[in-house]
């Protein structure tokens, strides 16, 4: 499918609708720390941390554990505290990391936490060393990180179940920090990709702003007091300039207003959007949700997951509402005994009998993992081509406004000329 040459401000709300795509699709959703201290079966006193939406939400939680709650108050963190909670998805991968190194090398699950916990500083102390406590309270891991959704998430903790009970906490606690990690490493190279453009974007704004605030009226203000009669692309110029100075501050509103407005209508029409975005042009973010489905399914069951688990889980990893319907719209028809092949709607040719391909080999985790490579790397390309479509569009643009500019000055010149001749 070939991308159109499409004009600046077509380009500038791809350009914004890719960002609001990637950058949404933000897993981890931060809820209020609180500290608590309370007491044992056996009368012994304990304190940790836990999450919840509210004071009371948190004392419910901690009885559910089988402690008996004396005192909660919400955790107050440092501001470098709080700028770690921010980061847990870059932290997360290199702690499951060396939880894996420690298990595998014989270390026992509590002291391999105590050990990392005692690396980490802020905000992830605290969450190791309160997982430490369940665990010694008898809590299994996955159990313990459950208590913190927003921290790990739950194909995280439905893996770290599954290697429990399989005895390969070492092995899959390692899949997910190298799946979490090239997650990680799709998103940097949209980020930076993106930037190029983005900084081309917000320098042709500030110019365009420069032009029309200071150096246009100075010029258009020497043709305003000639009596001549100016061509309609001088008189065209004076009228845009004019309406810029005197009413840039309704521009600014109506800017607000819009913005206010796309954040309700996000909201409201999120799938009438995200279905948009899988139509997009050049199909490049359909390209990164089906790999991110198809990485998310293969991984959780090549962990041990089952078939309507790993659906459920992998669609709300496609960061796409109107993907994620299709999923669990197919999930309710192979839990009926269909085959995924079969009940997978409006997807591409090309995935389905890939799909069809592995259930008939018994191989659909290998086969959505090849599936989800492919995707990658056609993702890639896609992306690459992207921006290197938008930068000539945005200077192409910067080259039509500037001209315009000079023509719009020049004529009247070369008018007055001739008329002294």
């Amino acid at each position: 499918m070939k991308f159109p040459v499409v004009s600046y401000r077509k380009s500038n709300v791809r350009i914004f609708l890719l960002l609001y795509s990637l950058l949404g699709s933000y897993p981890f959703k931060l809820m209020p720390i609180f500290k608590y201290t309370g007491y044992k079966e056996d009368g012994s006193e304990i304190q940790g941390t836990i999450e919840a939406d509210s004071q009371r939400d948190a004392a419910l939680k901690v009885k559910t554990t089988g402690i008996y709650p004396k005192d909660i108050a919400k955790a107050v963190f440092s501001k470098r505290q709080i700028f770690s909670v921010q980061h847990v998805s870059r932290d997360l991968p290199a702690v499951t990391r060396s939880l894996s190194t420690l298990i595998a090398s014989g270390v026992a699950v509590t002291e391999a936490v105590r050990a990392v916990s005692s690396e980490q500083k802020g905000y992830w102390r605290d969450i190791l060393t309160d997982i430490k406590e369940r665990l010694l309270s008898g809590a299994s891991l996955a159990r313990a990180m459950q208590t913190y959704p927003s921290i790990f998430p739950e194909f995280y903790v439905s893996m770290v179940s599954a290697g429990e009970n399989s005895g390969r906490l070492p092995d899959v606690l390692l899949k997910l920090s190298d799946f979490m990690e090239s997650q990680e490493t799709i998103k940097n190279k949209v980020r930076t990709s993106l930037v190029y453009p983005v900084f081309m974007l917000f320098v042709s704004a500030f110019i365009l702003f420069f032009l029309f605030a200071f150096v246009v009226p100075k010029i258009t203000k020497i043709f305003e007091e000639t009596s001549a009669t100016l061509p309609l692309i001088t008189v065209a110029l004076i009228w845009i300039s004019s309406m810029f100075n005197k009413l840039w501050w309704l521009a600014a509103l109506l800017m607000i207003a819009a913005l206010i407005f796309y954040r309700d209508f996000k909201e409201s029409k999120k799938e009438a959007i995200d279905a948009l975005l899988l139509k997009m042009p050049f199909g490049v973010l359909q390209s990164l949700y089906l790999s991110r489905v198809a990485l998310t399914m293969s991984f959780l069951l090549s962990g041990g997951i089952s078939i309507l688990q790993a659906m459920q889980l992998g669609a709300k990893a496609a960061g796409n509402s109107a993907l994620e319907n299709k999923v669990m719209a197919a999930r309710t028809l192979v839990s009926q005994g269909a085959k995924l092949s079969d009940s997978l709607e409006g997807l591409p040719p090309t995935f389905l009998q890939l799909i069809s391909t592995g259930e008939q080999s018994g191989q659909l985790s290998e086969v959505l993992n090849r599936a989800a490579i492919s995707y990658e790397a056609e993702f890639d390309r896609k992306l690459q081509r992207l921006v290197g479509l938008l930068e000539p569009s945005l200077i192409l643009f910067m080259g039509i406004v500037v001209g315009f500019i000079v023509i719009a000055i020049l004529l009247p010149i070369f008018e007055l000329n001739q008329l002294v001749k």
